[in-house]
């Protein structure tokens, strides 16, 4: 029969191992959560560097001659002088709607 001590040591050490695995498996999950959002952080750093290139792009375009040009012709509907201007309409807008009044 195992004496009183030796008994009372190997619950101490069982639960010691118990108590560490159980800390242990803890920790891994919260590594993979915290690698989970680096990954995620990781994605949303490089969306964000390719916007602020795109728009680097776009500001260096939009700083030259035919960038003001562009953005004239299509925000302002701008012409050069002695350019022509074709409008063309779809055959239900050549026609006005009828005006009905009292």
């Amino acid at each position: 029969m195992p004496s009183f001590r030796r008994l009372f040591f190997a619950t101490l050490i069982v639960l010691g191992l118990a108590i560490t695995l159980s800390y242990y498996r803890f920790e891994l999950e919260r590594i993979a959560e915290i690698r989970e959002a680096i990954s995620k952080s990781e994605a949303i750093l490089k969306a964000k560097r390719e916007l602020v290139r795109d728009y680097r792009e776009k500001v260096s375009f939009y700083k030259t001659r035919e960038g003001i040009e562009h953005l004239a012709r299509e925000q302002y509907n701008l012409v050069e002088p002695g350019e022509r201007v074709i409008i063309l309409r779809s055959p239900d807008a050549s026609t006005p709607p009828p005006i009905t009044g009292r």
